[in-house]
């Protein structure tokens, strides 16, 4: 037993972000200090399983074309706790007595998309007490519905860009009137997934021609669909952080993402296996007086949806000089050269001490109803 708080490192799960899931736990792995923390590693398989993970950085990776992928293979499969008094996790290895591994006093659940991020984990781990990094169950399932998101956005007086929405079963019972909507928004479109990340299943469509085509690639990761008019402009990212002794949330200084080629958009390849074709510049050359709304957009955009911990707000600034939000992220990828930890050590903040305040905020935050 050791006197240093347990961290169960939680990656992988069941959405289509199941690699870069293990690429962010694969840094977080790399950057927790070990001296201050004990870690366990849970890998969660494609089907579920949740298993006990190798502690190797290198073994979680994004090399190139290499997609990482947590298997039943990968360990012997991990029980964890299904009430409040207990928090040890079981090892079950075949053939063998179940084993107590101890217990956890911290998840950090890096768990990107659908079961993960969209407060299905968060809730579970309410049910048992355990404390966790990151936004509670409400503001991780908003933050993750591009379609609710807006409506609270919206609701608190926070811009955003032109949009429709297709709910499950409408594009089957009447395309007509759905593609007639879509086009008053004007072209090009970006059809999205509703309940998506990393760019999965997104579409950028030009002509009423390749609409129903981008409508099916989106409804193969969710049947409800956000579409969303071309905004234009620069695309400009804020990382916001709560604040230890709880002041207002902080904001690094804002970054850019700019696609030189090869990409229609900012999609999946450009963001994971081809970084020769996209530059992110932290921080972004805007007028300061534009930087300091963006900052002051993310940190209202992180208290609206009642986000804690931590947060990436996507932002667009238009052609015509508005700063609009685009989405915001509970949970953005968290390699060490990902845009959030870039963000942050940018603003004076490096990766490892960024992976502490965080699993700090956790233990300090309240179980039970809060």
């Amino acid at each position: 037993m050791t006197s240093k708080p347990r961290v169960a490192v939680v990656f992988g799960g069941r959405s289509s972000e199941h690699s870069v899931s293990c690429s962010t736990a694969a840094g977080v792995l790399a950057a927790i200090d070990r001296d201050a923390y004990e870690v366990v590693p849970i890998g969660i398989t494609t089907t579920g399983r949740w298993v006990l993970a190798a502690d190797d950085p290198k073994h979680w990776a994004i090399e190139g074309s290499y997609l990482p992928e947590v298997t039943a293979d990968d360990g012997p499969a991990v029980v964890v706790p299904t009430s409040t008094e207990e928090r040890g996790l079981v090892v079950l290895e075949g053939g063998e007595v179940p084993r107590a591994l101890g217990d956890v006093d911290v998840v950090f659940p890096l768990l990107h998309g659908p079961f993960g991020e969209d407060g299905t984990l968060q809730g579970m781990l309410e049910l048992v007490d355990v404390r966790y990094v990151g936004s509670g169950v409400l503001a991780s399932a908003l933050s993750m519905d591009k379609h609710y998101m807006k409506v609270v956005f919206s609701g608190h007086g926070i811009e955003v860009g032109p949009y429709t929405v297709i709910m499950p079963g409408e594009w089957q019972r009447d395309p007509a009137a759905c593609a007639e909507t879509v086009a008053s928004l004007g072209w090009p479109v970006f059809v999205k997934p509703a309940r998506a990340g990393s760019s999965m299943g997104i579409s950028k469509v030009d002509r009423p021609a390749d609409l129903a085509a981008a409508v099916e690639e989106a409804q193969r990761h969710d049947p409800k669909v956000v579409v969303e008019a071309a905004m234009g402009g620069r695309e400009i990212e804020c990382a916001v952080l709560a604040d230890p002794d709880g002041g207002p949330p902080r904001t690094s200084v804002p970054g850019e993402v700019e696609v030189l080629g090869g990409h229609d958009f900012y999609d999946f390849d450009a963001k994971y296996l081809d970084d020769a074709n996209v530059r992110l510049s932290c921080p972004a050359d805007l007028p300061e007086h534009v930087a300091e709304k963006v900052r002051a957009l993310a940190a209202r955009a992180f208290e609206v949806m009642g986000c804690e911990g931590l947060a990436r707000v996507d932002t667009f600034y238009t052609d015509s000089h508005h700063v609009v939000v685009n989405e915001i992220n509970t949970m953005p990828g968290f390699t060490a050269t990902s845009m959030y930890p870039r963000l942050w050590a940018a603003s004076g903040v490096d990766y490892p001490e960024l992976v502490d305040t965080l699993i700090r905020l956790a233990l300090n935050r309240p179980t039970g109803l809060r």
